[in-house]
């Protein structure tokens, strides 16, 4: 599965409190965080993001609390998929378990500057930057994690499951 959108670029240390701040924990509906979704790292991110659009970013992307809320804003403000140089471990599974791609690979993140349009290979963890004309290699998901973010997380790829028995 490919995707293709425009990059989104921030630096190293982004934190779940800069991607939805605390202030807004009182919902889970995923339309009102996105509302608020980066809005303490810029002003104007929900008038900049455009859906199939990719944050990229340095290291330790969702590093602080470990809330759900983070990568759900992520998704639903309408964002296709994040990469950056590296995760903090307990984002990773949060966006895993909400069906949000994200894909670690520090060259990609790197070179990519704001504006730059990127198509993603989900299936094979190929990051091309069609503005660069340069790609880079993210490793791939493995089947069943690719099949969990398929079905929209784990959820929804649990209740599949269970139906299909």
């Amino acid at each position: 599965m490919a995707l293709r959108g425009h990059v989104l670029r921030y630096g190293d240390h982004i934190d779940t409190d800069v991607i939805i701040p605390a202030r807004y924990l009182n919902t889970t509906d995923p339309a009102e965080l996105a509302k608020h979704c980066m809005e303490d790292a810029e002003d104007d991110f929900i008038g900049r993001v455009r859906p199939g659009d990719f944050i990229v970013a340095g290291e330790n992307f969702g590093c602080g609390s470990s809330r759900e809320h983070a990568p759900i804003a992520i998704k639903a403000c309408g964002v296709s998929a994040v990469v950056a140089k590296s995760f903090a471990r307990i984002f990773f599974r949060n966006a895993i378990n909400v069906g949000l791609p994200i894909l670690e690979s520090p060259e990609a993140a790197e070179a990519a500057a704001n504006g730059d349009e990127l198509e993603i290979d989900l299936t094979t963890g190929v990051i091309r930057n069609l503005t660069r004309g340069a790609s880079y290699q993210a490793q791939a998901f493995p089947g069943f994690l690719r099949d969990i973010i398929d079905a929209g997380g784990l959820v929804p790829y649990v209740q599949r499951q269970l139906a299909a028995r």
